[in-house]
């Protein structure tokens, strides 16, 4: 084992990911026990909010690893420009809008068996990122997805409403 073997913790993703991976990927992880006891099944880190360009690279994917997807559900608020179905391959997946939080996507394939899978926001630094899909996986994970990205440093971004620039107060008008 060289030094940068030892000095990477086992189980995280390599050093900047986002920028190696090539258009057409997806940065995904998945829980890699058949028992499914934790809180969540994986962790998925999409490049943008775009969810037209971002979930059909994650629905090949999974069709890969799980089979046909049928539904997925997700926060129409986290999302630019959601729509209500897509088709990948020859199948039509429909997009439901739940209040998930933009921290979750839940998958679902055949009738009623469902995945949640953490979503790390794309403007997550590698090492927040890579902490909170390994803790995402983890068999024994019992840490919701909101926690996990507080813990690791990777909250959800915020778009700043219209209001004062940087170095100005805001105040609301007193009733």
């Amino acid at each position: 084992m060289n030094e940068s073997d030892a000095s990477r913790a086992p189980g995280l993703l390599p050093d900047a990911i986002h920028r190696a991976a090539k258009p057409g990927t997806v940065l995904l992880r998945l829980e890699t026990t058949r028992s499914r006891e934790g809180n969540l099944d994986g962790a998925w880190w999409p490049r943008s909010r775009d969810i037209g360009a971002e979930l059909p690279d994650l629905l090949h994917a999974l069709t890969v690893h799980l089979g046909p997807i049928m539904r997925v559900g997700l926060d129409a608020t986290a999302w630019d420009e959601l729509p209500t179905r897509l088709v990948i391959g020859d199948q039509v997946v429909r997009i439901d809008s739940f209040p998930v939080g933009d921290d979750t996507v839940l998958i679902t394939r055949g009738d009623q068996d469902h995945f949640s899978l953490l979503v790390v926001p794309p403007h997550a630094t590698v090492e927040a990122a890579r902490a909170a899909m390994a803790r995402a996986v983890r068999a024994d994970n019992v840490t919701d997805a909101a926690q996990i990205l507080i813990d690791t440093g990777t909250q959800a971004y915020t778009v700043p409403v219209e209001g004062p620039r940087s170095g100005e107060e805001r105040h609301e008008p007193e009733e």
